[in-house]
């Protein structure tokens, strides 16, 4: 692939939890009651918040690591309803998201979100954070078959938001994120202020560029940077 600066990209999409939106308090506070309610003692807020990415299941499996698979699938099932209730209680846009997303507005350069999250969870997030109107497409982890690292919700992403998928970028803050938009043929960047276990390490991810902080993403994306692709 050639070089290329933000400007000959179309599009950007972004994985939501953990590169948008800061969820895991409202996360993380659920899965400390369904602790409380077992009598566990508590995860750290840190080692959870640090999971979120990776789903609700591995988020069970932290809290809950003597449960067995039918016992995970059990408390699996009360994680998503207790969360659905809870989707947005203390859930807010990283800083500066939202001078990013509302620049990217101006100049009517598209957007979108392409997230593992379920539907019914990513809908009433973004309805209440005002960015469900404003997404060019949204994927989430139920529409289709496939999920991430599968590229599939990237190239469904692209053809919905109508931008070829090597005139895209995408944004994440894990490794199937990477993985995902590297087999899509678009440019990639690691936000490594998401959620990163500390045997993670997102410069490995071979990532086009890693940012460490959402102001640095928002610098690149509206100020223009190469990617080595």
């Amino acid at each position: 692939m050639t070089n290329g600066s933000i400007d000959s990209f179309d599009a950007i999409l972004f994985d939501l939890d953990g590169t948008l939106v800061d969820t895991a308090p409202d996360m993380v506070a659920v899965l400390l009651g369904m602790q409380e309610d077992h009598g566990l003692d508590l995860v750290s807020y840190d080692l959870a918040r640090s999971h979120v990415s990776h789903g609700a299941i591995a988020l069970v499996r932290l809290a809950f690591p003597d449960a067995d698979d039918d016992l995970v699938k059990k408390l699996h099932k009360d994680y998503l309803d207790r969360y659905e209730e809870a989707v947005c209680v203390d859930s807010v846009l990283y800083p500066d998201i939202a001078n990013l997303l509302d620049s990217l507005d101006a100049a009517d350069h598209p957007w979108g979100i392409v997230t593992n999250k379920p539907t019914r969870m990513t809908e009433p997030l973004l309805l209440t954070l005002g960015l469900r109107t404003r997404t060019g497409c949204l994927v989430c982890g139920d529409t289709l078959p496939q999920r991430k690292p599968d590229p599939e919700p990237l190239l469904h992403a692209s053809r919905q938001i109508g931008v070829p998928s090597n005139r895209a970028i995408y944004v994440g803050d894990s490794l199937r994120d990477i993985e995902a938009g590297r087999a899509a043929g678009m440019g990639t960047i690691a936000a490594s202020y998401g959620y990163i276990t500390d045997d993670d390490d997102p410069a490995a991810w071979q990532a086009d560029l890693v940012v460490s902080d959402p102001r640095e993403l928002t610098h690149y994306l509206l100020k223009g940077v190469t990617l080595s692709r």
